[in-house]
């Protein structure tokens, strides 16, 4: 009989290789600790049969709080064994959002993975009535909380412990009663336009999008994966837990989020995935650390990268390079691919994925002159993740890829892309308004305007709302900007403006770690990142790198204008989703002072500025922002997209 949901893919597992392969590593104070599949399946059942005991049955929902750990795995597959719902919420959440997924998805109980996450709960606990249990696997300063409603995981494990004594075969029996209906996730949306919505995600969805995936990119039993995404990102439960499911490769938890690149160097995992902010982060750092070297490595550093560049040409291109370049590459990997490549844990990767948004051309084609096989993956929350996939041998740079095999893909009248399959999700949980705007015909309406080639490939515009008009008519592409100004070491965030306006601006956030390190290195002194970001010469360091990026850019799409954010995005101010994609509608009408001064013919304009600091002090401020102009000619259009109707 073929096994179609987790917990029977943990039993097949545990039974395969027992005590004889690692299935999960944690760093915990500084060495690697791990977990043999048997040890999973039993902490898996522990918990599962703790839970029952309490009172947890099927369709009854488990919210999830906290960082990557072992036990967020075990807590969700134990819920699925039980035929109940997790409910990822993001650890960075604010007590509003955490308010409003815990009473949405009427969560019974809630697993929080330290005191900062239970004491959120416990803030809001008469605002959550459906809540009778928070479970602390963590404990560490909570020794004199008293709250009837706080238990911990140890005490539900030793709860299970004892039933699995006592009924040594309940839990096999329970496994056995799951189904591939089931609704094993409610994942919620990011939001980007309001209230995020929870998926109905099946065990069906979850092994099918495994089984597709692995059809495409096989994985081995001895791969290696680090998890340092969030588990609400339906991208790492994709990849983090259905995959490494159902293949039984090793996932691995970094220490803490500040050791992640640190531990992923340590493990050297085959298959990673990261959505473009780590790889243009990665990207950044390169940059920099090329700019602070010694005369020599910047020297081989000009010399090599060309050719890594020309080599990556000729794999896209799909052509056999000559011996020659094939020798000066070999040269480029030992004397400048192979050290980029060890210091930043990516020398063993054999798939590699960018996902979550569109990754930009400069930043895809630098991995890909350093050997670094990128590939887009593109899915939604509602396809249980990735439904369109690069392949090894065929990336195109103008598309995400073709579909995974089992889903089927059409372009409607109207220019959305439609798809159907194993992989699409049962509906919206409690908005059968929503699920049924959205699921008709059995196909699933994205949202996203598209493209499919004559060979298959897609190519996504962008999201339907998004894609905008200049006041001639002109359409473009915001988010296909923003991604090349991103290529910068200096620009963190850029917003795009034009909707029904004569010319194209942008509202820029720095990176204050790369302009500060230059402003330093210049004798520039500052202060805060407000004054740093409203310094005369560091508008003239943006202004080039915006101008480098109007020169890959056709003449409908330059950005004439901009001015610099006297912040960063903050998805804690809900500007940016805990995913980072930008609230366009929110951010406009927060910023519209500042949006005017870019339509207007001040080029300063003083704003009444609110700040909140890390330590959550908000602070408000008048500050002047100055309005930055760029030559970039006559605006004119023919009235297409020239060419910004692409990912890439």
């Amino acid at each position: 009989m073929e096994i179609l949901t987790l917990p029977a893919l943990l039993r097949r597992n545990a039974r395969t290789y027992g005590r004889g392969k690692v299935a999960i590593r944690e760093k915990e104070f500084g060495i690697w600790q791990p977990v043999t599949w048997q040890g999973y399946y039993e902490n898996v059942r522990d918990f599962a049969l703790g839970l029952h005991s309490l009172g947890f049955g099927p369709d009854d929902k488990l919210s999830y709080m906290g960082d990557n750990r072992p036990e967020g795995l075990y807590a969700e597959v134990a819920v699925q064994a039980l035929r109940g719902s997790i409910v990822g919420i993001y650890p960075d959440s604010h007590l509003e959002q955490v308010e409003y997924i815990v009473n949405h998805s009427d969560s019974k109980f809630v697993v929080a993975a330290d005191q900062e996450q239970a004491d959120k709960i416990l803030d809001i606990r008469e605002k959550c009535p459906a809540v009778t249990m928070v479970i602390v696997d963590d404990p560490k300063g909570m020794r004199h909380y008293d709250d009837q409603i706080l238990n911990y995981f140890e005490y539900v494990t030793g709860l299970g412990r004892e039933l699995a004594d006592k009924e040594p075969g309940l839990f096999d029996e329970m496994i056995d009663k799951c189904c591939p209906d089931d609704v094993g996730m409610i994942n919620y949306t990011s939001g980007t336009t309001g209230f995020p919505k929870g998926c109905m995600i099946t065990q069906k969805n979850m092994f099918s999008v495994a089984r597709a995936q692995d059809s495409v990119d096989p994985a081995a039993d001895s791969f290696e994966y680090v998890s340092f995404l969030p588990f609400p990102w339906i991208g790492e439960q994709e990849f983090g837990v259905y995959w490494s499911l159902y293949k039984a490769f090793t996932v691995n938890f970094p220490e803490k989020t500040e050791t992640v690149q640190e531990n992923i160097r340590e493990i050297g995992p085959h298959i990673m995935l990261a959505p473009p902010r780590i790889w243009e982060k990665i990207c950044s750092d390169i940059q920099v650390k090329i700019q602070d070297a010694v005369w020599i490595k910047r020297f081989v550093y000009r010399i090599f990268l060309p050719v890594g560049y020309r080599m990556a040409d000729f794999r896209l291109h799909k052509k056999e390079p000559p011996a020659a370049w094939k020798a000066l590459n070999l040269m480029a990997y030992f004397v400048l691919f192979r050290p980029i490549k060890n210091y930043f844990g990516l020398s063993r990767l054999i798939h590699v994925y960018t996902g979550g948004a569109p990754l930009g051309e400069e930043i895809f084609n630098l991995f890909q002159a350093l050997g670094v096989n990128i590939k887009q993956a593109y899915g939604m929350t509602e396809q249980t993740a990735a439904s369109i996939i690069h392949r090894t041998d065929d990336i195109r740079l103008d598309t995400v890829g073709q579909p995974l095999p089992g889903l089927e893909f059409r372009v409607s009248d109207t220019g959305e892309l439609l798809s159907k399959g194993d992989t699409i999700f049962a509906g919206y949980y409690k908005d059968p308004e929503a699920t049924a705007k959205t699921l008709r015909d059995g196909w699933f309406y994205s949202g996203d305007a598209a493209v499919i080639e004559d060979d298959g490939h897609i190519i996504i515009i962008d999201r339907m709302s998004d894609v905008m008009e200049l006041a001639d008519g002109s359409r473009f592409s915001p988010q296909f900007i923003e991604n090349k100004l991103r290529f910068s070491p200096y620009i963190t965030d850029g917003v795009v403006i034009g909707q029904d306006r004569p010319f194209i601006t942008a509202m820029i956030s720095i990176d204050m770690g790369n302009v500060g390190k230059w402003a330093e290195d210049n004798q520039i002194a500052y202060t805060t990142f407000t004054d740093l970001s409203q310094k005369d010469k560091i508008y003239e360091l943006v202004a080039g790198e915006v101008a480098k990026t109007n020169e890959s850019l056709p003449k409908v799409a330059k950005i004439k204008r901009f001015v610099l954010l006297y912040k960063e995005l903050d998805a804690d101010d809900d500007e940016l989703t805990r995913t980072r994609k930008v609230r366009r509608k929110f951010v406009s009408e927060r910023y519209r002072e500042l949006i005017d001064a870019l339509y207007g013919d001040e080029t300063e304009v003083e704003i009444q500025a609110s700040i909140r600091y890390r330590d959550g002090k908000e602070v408000s401020m008048k500050t002047q922002i100055r309005v930055n102009e760029l030559d970039t000619g006559a605006i004119a259009s023919d009235g297409t997209t020239n060419g910004l109707s692409a990912q890439h």
